[in-house]
């Protein structure tokens, strides 16, 4: 029987130790496309930071098998227009690199308003990077939109399909 890999906490799993939210630390790079048994693309989502014309910095949740309707995000947040923030900007906005931006850090520093896809919401649970390239948190969604202060609402780009 092979040892499970005790994997260092991330400050992600600390936080949610501390607030007694079960999850689970996966080591997934999504970037990579090296995927641990019984994990599909589909089950991962990306933390996405863009900037609204009226809200200012939001995020928005999707699977990474999907594409954000920025149209879609500018409605639910009440904004006309939305766009992503260009790479170079990310850490100073989020705190964190890209590959890296997650819902739980995110929140823990700013009060962004957050919205994740429904599908998080149909599929029950979902993997979100757990702060550092590499790692990943797979929890219950409305545990983690609850968390978070999230939304749910449909962001899928629909013309991509």
């Amino acid at each position: 029987m092979a040892k499970k890999v005790k994997l260092k906490k991330t400050l992600v799993d600390q936080i949610l130790d501390k607030a007694k939210i079960e999850h689970d630390s996966l080591a997934i790079n999504a970037l990579k496309d090296e995927l641990p048994e019984g994990i599909e693309k589909s089950d991962i989502f990306k933390t996405l930071a863009l900037t609204g014309d009226k809200t200012g910095t939001l995020i928005g949740i999707i699977q990474i098998t999907e594409h954000l309707s920025e149209k879609k995000l500018a409605k639910v947040s009440g904004n006309k227009k939305v766009s992503m923030i260009p790479q170079k900007n990310l850490q100073k906005t989020t705190g964190y690199i890209h590959g890296a931006n997650n819902p739980v850090g995110i929140r823990q520093k700013h009060n962004f308003p957050i919205f994740i896809d429904n599908r998080a919401l149909e599929m029950g649970t979902m993997i979100v990077s757990a702060g550092e390239v590499g790692r990943s948190i797979r929890i219950n969604s409305q545990t983690l939109a609850d968390f978070v202060g999230a939304s749910f609402a449909d962001l899928r780009d629909d013309s991509h399909q």
